[in-house]
């Protein structure tokens, strides 16, 4: 027997959330020896114990924690939609609340208190079960296997409880995944395993919509409540995480609103559900490789031959994490060199000596979770003073957990076997004990896929108002095309002021539909601010 989440959040319900619970859920009862949702079930709804016990197991039927009275049963699954990955069986005579997921989720809209609680629970509950091994997804396959290692990646960065299994297997297609329940797939894409999982939304082969928003980082997600809120259908396409990178970070402390900071999974987690109570559709993963713009609809053409036509775009792709000019680097990431610090991670390099790469917010956030974590950490930066990149009130964390911080040092070599990092080596020569490796180096844009669809500057990020000769703020030389957050040239790389971009972009979106009103579906071929050619 043994309990991994007993020191997490099991918070107790009060007696009006109670009473609001059973207004509009059914009560029930259950013998001892009932199973309530067991692993591989598609759905469950919010069980609110008012009377007994149950238990939770995980598939190999270790018990994980019990719940009694006035408390609540679940995590991030039930609002997801993901498949269910535990059993919970009667242990004593229970009476309860049962409130299904549109209901839960329609409650959680209108009570701030409770959606408070839930959230938070169902966050925590997560993080708590990513650090357990052999619950949820089991993806096998060896470090070699570069469809393992994207596979594992692609796991990691949404968040999904899963277990790694570094091996390799005779006579199978890598990598190997075993889902909740059961059935196995051989060499399955991104999307296939979302969508098997019960996550992702499929997508019809053409789609038309009012907006798209092609990327779901805090841009992205910025767009889409305040798109969706004032009546525009509103489509959110995202190639691999929902979040983006401020998804993964650790605690943003200074974010508006939240004195005692906030995860960047519960800060995500609350803006897609915010976006899809005003009925926001988001789409993950598909990653989009066209832009055509057109005179009255823009068409985004993604993978698997699916197309979106839209009115107005707002492109919000934000950057991909910069990676260190080694060589051999590829050998360790996933095992020993990571690109984000989650709980897995921090409860892998616990005790043991840590160098974070980096000098912005990002970096230091990482270095001082892993260093609440037990970890030893020292911070590698290349610049003089690190006031230059990175907030003062992290550089005063960094301070306050003994996080040892090393200017002017860029890692210029990897040592070990197996993808087990010993030691680096800096430009300097000298040579340094690591066991883990994280790297924050900055992000190129991704914009690669527009081609010269839309203007850039040098370095690839979007240019927009006067300097793309457009009309507004926010639009780019394609008038009804606009871009937000990291991606864009000029723009502040900060969470805050991505979410703010995002919700003006919307008010551009608004004065260009003003004065391009609806006519059919008009694609024909006219010109950009730059004369280039369009569809």
């Amino acid at each position: 027997m043994i309990a991994i989440v007993t020191s997490t959040p099991s918070p107790i319900l009060s007696a009006s959330q109670l009473a609001t619970l059973a207004e509009l859920g059914e009560e029930r009862t259950a013998n001892v020896g009932d199973v309530l949702f067991r692993v591989g079930d598609t759905t469950y709804p919010f069980i609110a114990i008012i009377e007994g016990e149950v238990a939770i197991l995980d598939a190999a039927g270790n018990e994980i924690v019990r719940h009694g009275a006035s408390r609540f049963l679940g995590e991030m699954n039930l609002l997801t939609g993901q498949t269910v990955f535990l059993t919970a069986i009667v242990t004593a005579p229970l009476r309860y609340v049962a409130l299904g997921r549109d209901a839960l989720r329609s409650l959680l809209f209108e009570d701030g208190l409770l959606s408070e609680l839930v959230l938070a629970t169902f966050t925590a509950r997560r993080e708590a079960l990513q650090r357990v091994q052999g619950i949820g997804v089991e993806i096998v396959g060896p470090h070699t296997s570069e469809p393992t290692m994207r596979m594992v990646e692609f796991a990691r960065s949404n968040r999904l409880v899963f277990t790694w299994r570094d091996e390799a297997v005779e006579g199978v297609a890598l990598p190997l995944v075993r889902l909740p329940g059961g059935a196995e797939l051989q060499a399955p894409t991104t999307g296939q395993v979302m969508r098997a999982l019960g996550i992702g939304l499929e997508l019809a082969p053409r789609e038309d919509v009012d907006l798209l928003i092609v990327g779901g980082g805090p841009a992205g997600l910025g767009a889409a409540v305040y798109g969706a809120s004032e009546g525009l259908s509103t489509l959110v396409v995202e190639s691999t995480a929902l979040g983006g990178q401020a998804g993964s970070s650790r605690r943003i402390e200074n974010y508006l609103g939240f004195p005692a900071g906030i995860t960047g999974a519960e800060l995500t987690g609350r803006a897609v559900a915010q976006a899809r109570k005003f009925s926001a559709r988001t789409a993950t993963p598909y990653r989009a490789l066209a832009l055509e713009p057109g005179n009255g609809r823009h068409v985004v053409r993604l993978e698997d031959d699916r197309e979106i036509a839209a009115r107005a775009v707002v492109l919000a792709t934000g950057a991909q994490y910069r990676r260190l000019p080694i060589a051999d680097l590829a050998d360790y990431e996933g095992l020993t060199v990571f690109f984000a610090a989650g709980p897995p991670e921090a409860q892998l390099c616990g005790a043991s000596r840590v160098a974070v790469v980096g000098g912005g917010n990002s970096a230091g956030q990482a270095a001082v979770w892993l260093a609440r974590g037990g970890a030893i950490v020292t911070l590698l930066h290349r610049r003089a003073d690190l006031r230059e990149t990175m907030s003062d009130y992290l550089i005063r964390e960094l301070e306050r957990y003994g996080i040892a911080v090393r200017p002017r040092s860029e890692v210029a070599a990897l040592h070990g076997e197996g993808g087990r990092l010993d030691a680096v080596t800096l430009s300097t020569g000298e040579r340094l004990p690591f066991s883990f490796l994280f790297l924050f180096l900055g992000a190129h844009p991704c914009t690669d896929w527009l081609e010269d669809a839309v203007a850039r500057d040098r370095d690839g990020f979007l240019l927009t108002g006067p300097a793309a000769g457009a009309e507004h703020l926010l639009e780019t030389d394609v008038p009804g095309v606009f871009a937000a957050g990291d991606v864009r040239s000029g723009s502040t790389k900060r969470c805050a002021t991505a979410v703010g971009e995002g919700a003006m972009a919307v008010q551009f979106v608004h004065a260009h539909l003003g004065s391009h009103p609806a006519q059919g579906d008009q694609t024909s071929q006219g010109t950009n601010r730059r004369g280039v050619a369009m569809r």
